[in-house]
């Protein structure tokens, strides 16, 4: 999230745009260490929302994730995680082509 908020910066300073990133309602997400950061990440122009307790229909993240088992991973079988993940990546990375929108990508260091 501190990389986004340095790219919400980075587009508030050049457009006056804010950033919103709406979110479902993981424990991770609502941390007292994330809480923390939330004014900091307001300051540069990226605010967090979050969804309803549990509410898939407005979670867009749910039907891309339907969109991939159906149509990418369909059918297949992964021996190792890795395997898995490198077939996400490469489904993600074809449907957002197919559909002609950006998709960033980055990696989360949880240590």
């Amino acid at each position: 999230m501190n990389w986004l908020a340095s790219k919400a910066a980075k587009t508030y300073a050049e457009t006056k745009q804010l950033t919103f990133v709406v979110q479902d309602n993981c424990t991770i997400h609502k941390s007292k260490l994330v809480q923390q950061q939330w004014p900091k990440w307001q300051a540069q122009g990226l605010f967090v929302l979050f969804l309803p307790p549990y509410c898939s229909e407005l979670n867009p993240i749910e039907g891309q994730w339907h969109q991939l088992k159906t149509h990418e991973l369909a059918g297949r079988m992964f021996e190792y995680e890795d395997e898995l993940a490198e077939a996400i990546v490469d489904g993600m990375i074809d449907r957002s082509q197919r559909g002609q929108y950006d998709l960033d990508r980055f990696i989360l260091n949880f240590t």
